[in-house]
């Protein structure tokens, strides 16, 4: 793997603006410092294999056997040697022949064959209800079409999409360090376009840069022209009509109409044309699937889900015989600002609002140091046929949560039952519902299939690693020598539990690089001679820092899952005086941890966990327990007459004091007879940093997540009637107040209020009464009684470790 910063470093001159800060870095770098062995390119693992078990022809067929030698290459760095052409001259216009050189293939965007298509020609001629009426073809309808084809998408305009790559590609060198992609995954996706089939990128959204950094990384590596969907809230109609030429798509606001209504049947009708039109022609597709970090709601894109939807559609009814999904991931070590804040804004993103906030980006930029790297992730692709025929045997039978955990919840049952929870926190759109209910079904799992496989393909940025390191373990500050090491260590184990980093190079390379992107939020003070001291700054910085901090959730979540079970076994044995982690022994049964996971998991929300659909819960419950068993946390209790160590029933045991080296220590207690046990043992102060603060402090976080649950009983269950939104602030504003007075502000996130009210409504705790003024939530019958409320914050504090 190339060096993140050689390039830059080699051809930058250290003589800038940022010449004190420079000086800084020279003196806080010692010798001691030097001495530290730069870890990266032992070992980097594979990630976006598709599923096995809906897809094992893809699995097997779409892999490209030599991909990790292949490497990565930098998108952005174009030379003269990327051009046909050399000399003096060349090298300063490189940028604009490159432009020139890129294949643009040819738009086949056919209006006339968008009239004849099947749905629109059953809307005309009145064969479906709410048509124009059999022999009927207006010359208003056609114009309708028309207007409605003009408002989704335009044929792309090579002048501009040159001149657009050409200027973008100068801004992306100003404002990035580097955009990395896998040569390797790049070839996956060439070998799949090559079998004939139109390919369909399901991407997550980190930022509105993100729909305009993916095509043209498409373009520069040969895929041609991207059509981009777009939310048209938030672009204004001149920067709708700009990206329409380049490319986007649109959904006309029509298709969301009732279904009985002509106007919505109409618009549906077309669009799905359209994209039959563009499947046909094997342009590529790309899709969001998630929601933009600033949007307040479910994580899963409801507008997402409607354009996958047409694209199953075409394949059910035979349009194309196949599409090729293509799971996709942006991930960047700082969000770039304009596109963060023009998202906040009120107003839709225009013409002259974007190119002021580029141009204030640029100026930023040029006038310091901080230059953001980026990474580019494309996982495996797979068949939609093959999925649509093999997840439907994976479909079993569901209940709402309120089923699930409501009877647990109140001591009426102690029995989870076996089935899986239904959650649906989005909402189903027009085109959605003009689905039949098994589509619709199959729509929403492919979603969260597609989007779980996306989150597992990212790459854990260095600022991820650095903001978890400071928020959780050293608030009080860290000397640099000992966060290289720390930061070294992390990493390594990030890369051993089967996820990939976005970035290389000597250590000392990238410390000096993540530090100056937090600059904002850390202070380097210079204590002692060749040293610095790195501190986090108090305040609402630290929300900044745990921000960061939640990418690295998924790569511990098996583990914070399981800590918060063994914390909810051990509530009612432990005294509550100290930490339970501090506290001795105890043996538990392996039944009872596997029903204390399941309770977690039914508890959580499944945007947090981003479970498989063909993955069961009691799947999920082994694959912590073996988690926790890879990691040293729970070893096999070897004792004479027991059963073999691959039996289900073995014995555990959960070893004390960071002590890795023996599972018969003096210091655990006889296991008692019976069945398979786990013994929980305690956690000194000197246990690795793995076991006890990146376990406990990802444990902390999931219990953040289930803190305003608890939190709301005293304040919002005392409310009889609110609405949704009422509710949300007031919850709001509390997290708030309690993170000014306890300084916790990783809790002060809008959607985390969100979450917590929707939990209760799943729950049954809150019901949801429709009014002219908006959904009111009132409080439930069964939790009017203050025995039963106090049953709901016992049930829930258990899992949060102190």
């Amino acid at each position: 793997i190339a060096t993140m910063l050689e390039s830059r470093l080699q051809t930058k001159p250290r003589s800038s603006p940022n010449g004190r800060e420079t000086s800084l870095w020279s003196s806080g770098f010692g010798m001691k410092l030097e001495a530290v062995t730069p870890f990266l390119g032992k070992y980097r693992p594979f990630v976006g294999r598709c599923c096995q078990t809906c897809t094992p022809k893809s699995w097997e067929s779409l892999f490209h056997r030599s991909i990790r030698d292949l490497g990565f290459c930098n998108v952005i760095l174009v030379k003269e040697e990327n051009t046909r052409f050399r000399g003096w001259l060349v090298r300063r216009l490189c940028y604009f022949l490159w432009s020139l050189e890129q294949h643009i293939p040819p738009c086949q965007d056919a209006p006339q064959k968008i009239m004849e298509s099947t749905g629109v020609q059953n809307f005309l001629s009145g064969r479906v209800p709410g048509g124009a009426g059999e022999g009927q073809v207006p010359d208003h309808v056609k114009k309708e079409v028309q207007r409605i084809v003009g408002h989704i998408q335009a044929p792309p305009c090579p002048f501009l999409v040159r001149l657009f790559s050409w200027a973008l590609l100068r801004f992306l060198n100003c404002v990035f360090l580097n955009v990395q992609l896998h040569k390797g995954q790049m070839k996956m996706v060439h070998k799949a376009a090559q079998q004939g089939s139109p390919l369909v990128l399901l991407s997550t959204h980190k930022t509105l840069l993100d729909g305009i950094l993916l095509p043209f990384v498409l373009l520069s590596q040969g895929l041609g022209v991207l059509r981009v969907a777009w939310d048209s809230r938030v672009c204004s109609p001149a920067l709708r009509a700009l990206l329409r030429k380049l490319g986007g798509l649109f959904l006309p606001s029509e298709a969301n109409l009732s279904l009985d209504s002509s106007e919505g049947l109409l618009a549906r009708a077309v669009v799905q044309a359209v994209i039959e039109q563009l499947l046909v022609s094997g342009q590529p597709l790309l899709i969001f699937l998630e929601e933009p970090p600033g949007a307040l709601g479910p994580r899963l894109s409801a507008l997402g889900q409607a354009w996958l939807g047409f694209v199953v559609r075409a394949v059910q009814v035979g349009i194309i015989p196949d599409a090729l999904l293509v799971p996709v991931a942006v991930t960047y070590d700082v969000v770039p600002d304009a596109p963060c804040e023009i998202y906040h804004a009120s107003a839709p993103l225009g013409l002259w609002t974007g190119a002021l906030a580029v141009l204030r980006s640029l100026c930023s930029h040029l006038g310091c140091s901080r230059q953001i790297c980026s990474r580019v992730h494309l996982a495996q692709p797979f068949s939609l046929q093959e999925y649509t025929i093999s997840a439907r045997s994976c479909w079993g039978s569901r209940q709402t949560l309120e089923q699930l955990l409501q009877p647990i919840v109140l001591g009426q049952c102690t029995a989870v039952p076996d089935t899986e929870k239904e959650q649906e926190w989005t909402p189903i759109t027009g085109p959605l519902l003009a689905l039949k209910e098994e589509d619709q079904l199959l729509v929403r799992r492919l979603s969260h299939h597609v989007l779980s496989a996306s989150v597992a393909s990212s790459a854990v940025m260095s600022t991820a690693i650095m903001a978890t390191l400071l928020l959780f373990k050293h608030q009080k500050g860290v000397f640099l020598s000992q966060l290289l090491g720390e930061f070294s260590w992390l990493t390594e184990e990030i890369l051993l539990r089967g996820f990939d980093v976005g970035f290389s190079g000597q250590l000392r390379s990238l410390l000096q690089h993540t530090l100056s992107l937090l600059r904002a939020h850390v202070a380097l003070l210079r204590i002692r001679q060749g040293d610095l001291l790195v501190v986090p700054r108090p305040g609402p910085g630290l929300a900044h820092l745990a921000r960061l901090s939640a990418e690295l959730l998924p790569v511990f979540l098996s583990e914070a899952v399981g800590a918060c079970a063994v914390r909810g076994l051990l509530v009612g044995r432990v005294p509550p005086q100290g930490p339970w982690e501090l506290q001795g022994i105890e043996l538990l049964s392996q039944n009872e941890l596997y029903r204390q996971i399941l309770l977690l998991m039914h508890l959580l929300p499944q945007e947090l966990l981003l479970l498989q659909p063909c993955q069961s819960s009691y799947c999920y419950c082994q694959e912590v327990l073996d988690r926790l068993i890879q990691c040293g946390l729970l070893v096999a209790e070897e004792t004479p007459g027991s059963r073999a160590a691959c039996d289900t029933g073995r014995k555990l045991l959960w070893k004390p004091s960071g002590d890795f080296t023996d599972s018969d220590s003096d210091d655990f207690e006889e296991p008692l007879e019976g069945g398979g046990r786990e013994a929980v043992g305690s956690c000194a102060a000197q246990t690795s940093f793995f076991s006890s603060a990146a376990c406990s402090a990802h444990c902390s976080r999931l219990s953040h997540r289930l803190l305003p649950f608890f939190l709301c009983s005293p304040q919002g269950l005392g409310l009889l009637s609110s609405a949704e939104s009422g509710y949300t602030k007031q919850l709001f504003q509390f997290l708030q107040a309690t993170a000014q007075k306890e300084g916790i502000f990783e809790c002060v996130d809008p959607k985390l209020a969100i979450s917590a009210i929707w939990t209760f409504r799943d729950l049954g705790v809150l019901q949801q009464i429709p009014s002219p003024a908006g959904p009111r939530l009132h409080l439930s019958s069964t939790f009017a009684s203050r025995d039963n409320q106090e049953k709901l914050e016992q049930f829930i504090r258990q899992f949060i470790c102190s």
